[in-house]
């Protein structure tokens, strides 16, 4: 065993000990606190890298130590959604294994369930119930339930992603669309406005030809931009890939995906993605001319 190896197994092993201890001294609801700060700081310093390789490679034991920690608070709605957060940005991002892929989405979808019936119970199964039921719980809930309901909106969004050839999958569109209109209802400034991104995303999955809707989604997408203050740069990205593209606007989709590239990735939260996205923009950017 290396001293690199060593090391790792000593700060995987450092939660589960701080645990131990303090149940040992009765402090369940200090334990509770420790391990929920824990997670939110592990959560904010993989957001803040700048280096996508460093969160690819050292993730799976980041996910293997938030199961633990799930595992030993189980009712903790903030850890839940903690986890479910990581399972699904590192499947989304860094797995490209299909399989794999559906798995650990498979995963952070249930984590966000898990949440959302720690939060209340009348939101368990929810997303089992006809899309009626499930609109009328949507507008029952306040501003209080963001955080819980955004989780499992995008967890549920990316599940959609991992199975897209899967079309049974895409039955749950509606109610993830629902999720993201209620967010913007209470609170459409709520982690960067993303929820105005996903209808963004939402509304222009297909052409207009075939129901797309792209000019709902530029006002979604240009309403992101907004109240990010341009800080989220994957918002000019989706706008340029998805809303430039469908209308054939290479000046727009060239001036936005430059807008990217010239930018500092560095904002609190949002390092990581804004990384990724100009890694995009440059993809983009490279396969413009044949697109257009």
């Amino acid at each position: 065993m290396n001293l690199a190896t060593a090391s790792l197994i000593r700060f995987v092993r450092l939660p589960a000990l701080l645990l131990l201890l303090l149940a040992a001294s009765g402090c369940s609801s200090l334990a509770s606190s420790a391990t929920g700060k824990l997670a939110n700081n592990l959560s904010a310093a993989i957001l803040n890298q700048d280096d996508p390789e460093t969160v690819e490679q050292g993730m799976p034991a980041y996910l293997l130590m938030i199961d633990g920690l799930i595992d030993g608070d189980a009712q903790n709605e903030n850890m839940l959604i903690a986890g479910s957060k990581l399972y699904g940005s590192y499947a989304a991002a860094f797995v490209k294994d299909a399989d794999r892929a559906k798995r650990l989405a498979r995963k952070a979808r249930s984590y966000s369930d898990r949440a959302l019936c720690v939060h209340e119970a009348r939101l368990c199964n929810i997303w089992d119930r006809p899309f009626d039921d499930f609109a009328r719980a949507m507008g029952s809930l306040k501003a209080g339930d963001v955080p819980v309901i955004y989780a499992s909106g995008a967890a549920w969004a990316g599940w959609i992603q991992a199975n897209s050839s899967d079309w049974n999958a895409f039955a749950a569109l509606p109610k993830v669309k629902a999720v993201m209109v209620r967010v913007v209802e209470l609170d459409e400034g709520y982690s960067h406005g993303e929820a105005h991104l996903y209808l963004g995303v939402l509304a222009t999955l297909l052409p207009p030809a075939l129901g797309g809707k792209p000019e709902e989604g530029r006002v979604h997408f240009e309403r992101a931009i907004e109240l990010s203050g341009g800080h989220d740069l994957m918002d000019k990205v989706e706008y340029a890939r998805r809303y430039a593209r469908i209308t054939y606007n290479r000046p727009l989709h060239d001036r936005l995906l430059q807008e990217v590239l010239g930018a500092d990735p560095a904002a609190p939260g949002l390092t990581l993605s804004n990384v990724l996205a100009q890694r995009q923009a440059r993809e983009l950017l490279a396969g413009a001319e044949s697109y257009f």
